[in-house]
């Protein structure tokens, strides 16, 4: 890893480009950089979630490294920028909010020209939601009691007999067709939050402001209710069309913090983990490719050993008809292996990573494993998966797999035999260089890929080991 001296590089630190902010630092994911900084700002930067500081042999001088997090903050005059190494259309190609990519160009490439996240996810946001409630405001029915001088709706007659013969006011409970549902309240808390935000284009803050007079009425939960209201909404074909524009008010809500800290200085920082993003994203499109062949649950918790004291968290877990099948593992960074000397056609993972594995697979007795890598973080955009031009096929045969064409495979893989067991642990990288057509073709064929690796033994091919 190289460090990048902040003097010579313009782009790196800007003094003085926006008013009021001072300094302006653009910074790259999974990299360091050779700032000057105060003690006591470096101190506090490096208590931040999203960067690490160590000193410099030079006085005054910090080497600031960053890790997954993508987006921006503020700490006193300093703002810190911290761009994706992918593309940013594929970035937000990641927020896996269900609308088509064309809906989203316009702001991915207003993100490629001025570095905030933020804004262009705010502008993204509020169309979203102008395309929604251009359809009318969601209403739904709600259960309501109250004690009332007239009767509505019907007699709550347990309430009722409570109060030992007084006839008013009664006991009533009724449902309500109201606008003031957990849908509107929800959207209605991320505009308001996104009202806050500097930088948004005058369109946008008056498409905001419109969204927020047609919400007029709508309670306004906290962000933390509204964040645990959100998933709780249950999607019908009635509100099915809310599910874009509440995929990015989660977003809004659980990642910007626009706080005051420090006495006047407004510190505000929105950040995206990209670890999360890749995980959520390539879970939710396994799901929708297997759906029907094999049920892919997240996150699930089982043990590693027979008195069930030791919990595992693998990332993916694959069952059919009740039994578990198999499992992956999702890993954001790509191990940094030179492919040419490891007789292997495609990535190796970090040996840590195979460990982990070795332990998922043992404990709930599958002959094969996954790991997931996201190809693009450790090389550049001209280079191919696991740092070498060209692709490479999955072991197994993904050269058959939707999206091959002219020879040139979607996915790249490579498989490990652990000696004494006989169990078989996959490395497949995705490739989140291409286009959005050819990150969907990889994952067609890592479902593929996903399917064979899970097939059962037949009666007479006994299991390896």
């Amino acid at each position: 890893m190289s460090f990048v001296d902040a003097a010579v590089r313009p782009d790196a630190l800007e003094m003085g480009r926006d008013a009021g902010q001072g300094r302006r630092t653009v910074l790259q994911e999974w990299s360091t950089e050779r700032l000057r900084l105060d003690d006591e700002v470096a101190r506090r930067l490096g208590e931040t979630p999203w960067v690490s500081v160590a000193i410099d042999r030079e006085r005054g001088w910090w080497k600031v490294s960053t890790r997954q997090w993508v987006g921006a903050f503020t700490l006193d005059d300093l703002r810190i920028i911290v761009r994706p190494k992918i593309k940013p259309e594929n970035l937000f190609f990641l927020l896996e909010v269900g609308l088509p990519s064309e809906t989203w160009q316009a702001e991915a490439i207003d993100y490629a020209t001025n570095d905030e996240l933020l804004p262009a996810l705010v502008s993204f946001f509020s169309r979203t939601a102008e395309t929604t409630l251009a359809r009318g405001l969601f209403h739904h029915y709600r259960h309501e009691e109250d004690d009332l001088l007239a009767l509505r709706g019907r007699i709550d007659f347990v309430r009722q007999f409570r109060r030992g013969g007084v006839l008013v006011p009664m006991a009533c409970s009724w449902d309500e067709f109201t606008a003031d549902v957990d849908e509107n309240r929800c959207l209605r808390a991320a505009v308001r939050l996104a009202l806050r935000v500097p930088d948004v284009p005058h369109d946008d803050r008056r498409r905001l402001r419109r969204l927020l007079a047609a919400l007029d009425g709508v309670a306004e939960p906290t962000v933390t209710m509204a964040l645990d209201r959100l998933d709780r909404i249950q999607y019908s074909r009635l509100n099915e069309h809310y599910r874009p524009a509440l995929a990015l008010a989660r977003l809004i809500l659980a990642n910007c913090t626009l706080q005051d800290q420090h006495g006047d200085t407004a510190a505000s920082a929105f950040m995206l983990d990209m670890n999360q993003l890749f995980e959520d994203f390539v879970a939710a499109r396994l799901q929708r490719a297997l759906c029907g062949r094999l049920d892919v649950r997240a996150q699930t918790r089982p043990y590693l050993d027979d008195e069930r004291q030791v919990q595992i968290k693998p990332d993916l877990i694959f069952r059919h008809r009740s039994e578990t099948v198999g499992v992956a593992d999702l890993k954001y960074k790509l191990a940094e292996a030179d492919t040419s000397t490891t007789g292997l056609a495609g990535p190796l993972a970090r040996h840590g990573d195979y460990y982990q594995l070795l332990a998922y697979t043992t404990a709930l007795k599958l002959r094969e494993g996954t790991l997931i890598y996201c190809a693009d973080v450790d090389r550049d955009a001209s280079a191919g998966p696991g740092g070498s031009a060209g692709s490479v096929g999955v072991a197994g045969g993904a050269e058959d797999a939707p999206g091959h064409d002219g020879g040139v495979t979607a996915l790249a893989g490579s498989a490990i035999t652990v000696r004494h067991a006989g169990t078989k642990l996959h490395a497949v990288a995705i490739d989140l260089s291409g286009t959005p057509s050819d990150i969907d073709a990889q994952i067609a064929a890592l479902a593929e890929h996903l399917m064979r690796s899970t097939e059962r033994p037949t009666a007479s091919e006994p299991a390896s080991g």
